[in-house]
């Protein structure tokens, strides 16, 4: 009997660390998708801490890079290289704005919001220039605040 309760309590804890495991979201970098050309998709990612988002060249000529001003108080920025697949651990809660850099004026932006969008205002306060304003504008709209 006591070994049955053991090896229940056992499965128990390693179920629960199996729950736990952090979750990679994919990104692809497109020419072409769902909603116009030169986009993120999808372009809305909500995580949790500890997740990664793998950014995914796709199509050739893209890169994926944080956006000064747009990561929460204590996050790392990152910026990927033309061509070349990005992964990057989230583990600070809030709003994370993504460009593509050679087509940030053409509106190749993306969000991620981990946890709670703890830097909301902050991140919605940043100018952006061209089409991304617009793009941001739609995003930020989506962000979900009831976490």
């Amino acid at each position: 009997m006591k070994y049955r309760i053991a090896i229940a309590a056992a499965l128990s804890v390693l179920m629960a660390a199996g729950a736990a495991e952090a979750a990679d979201h994919q990104v692809q970098m497109l020419n072409k998708g769902d909603k116009g050309t030169m986009v993120f998709q999808p372009d809305l990612v909500v995580a949790a801490p500890g997740d990664t988002v793998t950014f995914v060249p796709t199509d050739k000529g893209h890169d994926a890079a944080s956006i000064d001003g747009m990561i929460p108080e204590g996050a790392q920025p990152f910026k990927g290289e033309i061509g070349k697949p990005i992964t990057v651990t989230l583990d600070k809660e809030g709003v994370y704005g993504v460009k593509c850099v050679p087509h940030y004026g053409m509106g190749m932006v993306a969000l991620v919001v981990v946890g709670k969008p703890v830097n909301l205002e902050q991140a919605e306060a940043v100018k952006q220039l061209g089409k991304a304003k617009k793009k941001f504008q739609a995003l930020f709209a989506e962000v979900p605040t009831g976490n």
